[in-house]
């Protein structure tokens, strides 16, 4: 992407529960970044997993978002409403020989060492009860991150011949988020750390279909006091329905930014104002144990 391109962002949660704290912090993110950029920031419901979806959570997150003042430009787009353009992306590979049937179960490809060795790669399975691969002929050994530098690919993660459609009839989320992506002109991707790994896989899928890839912002996860992520598997928290300002300036002192030290003084609408303003993508860490939040730095009021 160059200066000269209209920059566009989004965030895309799972309807798989509430969004908590680590939500938040992708969240901010790609909006911060999005609007220092004086980009569109987009919102994209993936709810392409009907078994990890709880009902409601899609209405909820939205409302989430709109408590905390992060508001999205123009409508909502729910991956449910796209499975034609998902199908016309696998019949295209198939038509161009990129993507084959293949019938191997998770047993067999753990027993083998746990990466798929494209057994099934020449021997025309049939569509039904089988997986659809992509024929990996490009593999991505190493990507650019805005934040990170250039990071190198498990090479048998990278070489792996990966499903782009379930058996059970559902589509991947590699697929659909390389395809949704490319349909909403996506220009950068602002999201966490813990979706590096399948970051060459995208890469590598937006170059069989021909589509030039966006920039990629992997932020660092927030962790509970195990040490694990958190997430909804983890059972992490929703976020407060509360005043949502002491639980921004918690994120934002994650992101290592400066707060203003009258932040109780400001709405909200002005809190993320002076937010935007003062976003400096050079000062997220990488992980959170490079924080030093006791000590961060306030920003001073405009034209003070």
């Amino acid at each position: 992407m160059s200066d000269s391109d209209p920059y566009i962002g989004r965030f895309a949660p799972s309807p798989s529960g509430d969004l908590h704290f680590g939500s938040l912090i992708a969240a901010l993110g790609s909006f911060l970044q999005a609007r220092a950029r004086r980009g569109r920031w987009l919102v994209r419901i993936e709810d392409i997993d009907p078994p990890r979806e709880v009902p409601g959570a899609a209405d909820r997150i939205l409302l989430q978002l709109e408590h905390y003042g992060l508001h999205w430009d123009g409508p909502v787009l729910y991956q449910s409403q796209r499975y034609d353009a998902y199908r016309a992306a696998l019949e295209w590979l198939k038509v161009q020989g990129m993507a084959y049937y293949c019938t191997c179960t998770r047993r067999r490809i753990r027993q083998i060492g746990g990466y798929y060795d494209g057994y099934c790669r020449t021997l025309r399975r049939p569509a039904r009860q089988a997986a659809l691969r992509l024929q990996q002929r490009a593999p991505v050994l190493r990507f650019h991150d805005r934040l990170r530098g250039d990071i190198d690919a498990d090479p048998h993660l990278a070489g792996e011949d990966f499903i782009i459609h379930r058996r059970d009839g559902l589509f991947a989320y590699n697929l659909a988020v390389v395809v949704d992506d490319r349909h909403q002109g996506v220009s950068e991707v602002v999201r966490g750390a813990d979706l590096i790994e399948p970051t060459v896989r995208q890469i590598s899928l937006y170059r069989h279909l021909g589509w030039r890839e966006p920039d990629y912002i992997h932020l660092p996860l927030a962790l509970n006091s195990a040490g694990d992520k958190l997430s909804k598997q983890n059972h992490a928290p929703p976020l407060p329905d509360g005043d949502p300002r002491p639980v921004l300036i918690r994120a934002l002192r994650f992101l290592n930014q400066p707060v203003a030290q009258t932040w109780r003084d400001l709405p909200l609408s002005a809190l993320l104002d002076e937010a935007v303003a003062h976003w400096s993508l050079e000062r997220v860490p990488l992980t959170a144990d490079n924080l030093a939040t006791s000590s961060l730095p306030a920003f001073s009021k405009r034209g003070s």
